[in-house]
């Protein structure tokens, strides 16, 4: 089992999209939330993925197909918890 933290960043149109829902049940990872926001411009959230290397990488390259934006969290970022 791997871990692995990234942030997430939605358009307004994504954000209300089940788009980390349909991550955790399309592909064999635990999908946990550590920080998010929404505003009227932008949605971000910073996601702790659980699951085998080969399989959170798909479920990202997955999550880019749909039109997220994938990144590293920034060193303000919450990720313990």
């Amino acid at each position: 089992m791997a871990n692995k933290h990234v942030r997430l960043t939605f358009t307004p149109q994504l954000v209300q999209e089940p788009v980390i829902y349909n991550m955790g049940h399309q592909f064999k990872v635990i999908t946990s939330i550590r920080m998010a926001a929404v505003d009227q411009s932008v949605g971000w959230v910073v996601l702790e993925l659980e699951g085998e290397e080969d399989e959170i990488e798909r479920a990202l390259e997955w999550t880019r197909s749909k039109g997220v934006r994938v990144d590293e969290p920034t060193l303000g970022d919450v990720v313990e918890g």
